[in-house]
């Protein structure tokens, strides 16, 4: 069964089970409230990876603009409005003009590399010396502007990659406290999980795992000393990888343990 296939199916099924009295998985929203939404899957760019799109673009059927312009409506819809999602704490106010940047290079011939023009969301513990914060969440960091982008950032940038914004995660990657609510922060407050909203979207990579769910972005990239990668990949139905460790350069993301934390990539399939 395809993904968008089971989101449907979720939204029918939640309110199915409560009627029969099953209150496991009861609706977040009343019948009539379900009733009303918009389709969420009625966008034309679900499911679709990298390959797609760069197929789309070498095809000069999609700019870079355009589908930054599509995942920004779509996040204004159902991240900030809408079911309210909250997977992104903040989005890049350069993305159009970067977007624009990558249409011209691609216009000339010059492409930077597999990932030119794909928008990523990364989690907001990895430094990018752009006019985003990088604070895990945290108002302790609040204002903190990296001066140099994380090394896998530069990478990603080298790729032709745009930095479409910084998503939500568990404060501090989930090292604020032994309590602490997976997908909950200062700063971004609770991220949802987007098949049943009052269920939990994992931690502490909650936002990327939520937003490449959603198809907000393409891709994400995600954290993880102990599950925080693996976790909200398999609670948000998407395919997450901890890459081994020291395989992946950690300058410039915010530490717990040296002796496990690694980014990884969080993907649709």
């Amino acid at each position: 069964m395809k993904r968008r296939h089971f989101i449907s199916l979720s939204a029918i099924a939640a309110p199915m089970l409560a009627g029969l009295g099953i209150s496991s998985c009861k609706p977040s929203t009343s019948d009539k409230e379900v009733s009303e939404h918009p389709n969420f899957n009625d966008f034309k760019f679900n499911e679709k990876s990298i390959s797609d799109i760069q197929q789309l673009m070498a095809e000069d059927k999609l700019t870079c603009e355009e589908l930054v312009i599509e995942y920004l409506d779509r996040i204004e819809k159902i991240d900030k409005n809408g079911p309210g999602l909250n997977s992104i704490i903040d989005i890049n106010p350069d993305a159009l003009p970067l977007a624009r940047q990558l249409d011209e290079e691609r216009k000339h011939g010059h492409l930077r590399g597999a990932l030119h023009g794909i928008p990523i969301l990364l989690k907001d513990n990895i430094d990018t010396a752009d006019k985003m914060m990088t604070t895990a969440g945290s108002y302790a960091l609040e204002g903190n502007f990296a001066s140099e982008d994380a090394f896998i950032v530069k990478q990603l940038r080298k790729s032709g990659a745009l930095i479409l914004g910084k998503t939500n995660l568990s404060e501090w990657a989930n090292f604020r406290s032994t309590r602490s609510s997976s997908g909950w922060s200062g700063r971004g407050r609770q991220t949802h999980n987007p098949y049943v909203i009052d269920r939990s979207p994992c931690g502490s990579s909650s936002g990327s795992g939520v937003a490449v769910a959603a198809n907000l972005c393409v891709a994400a990239i995600g954290t993880e000393t102990d599950g925080s990668v693996v976790c909200p990949s398999g609670h948000n139905g998407i395919v997450g990888i901890k890459p081994t460790l020291g395989m992946v350069s950690r300058t410039g993301i915010i530490p717990i343990a040296h002796s496990q934390d690694t980014a990884g990539p969080m993907a649709k399939s």
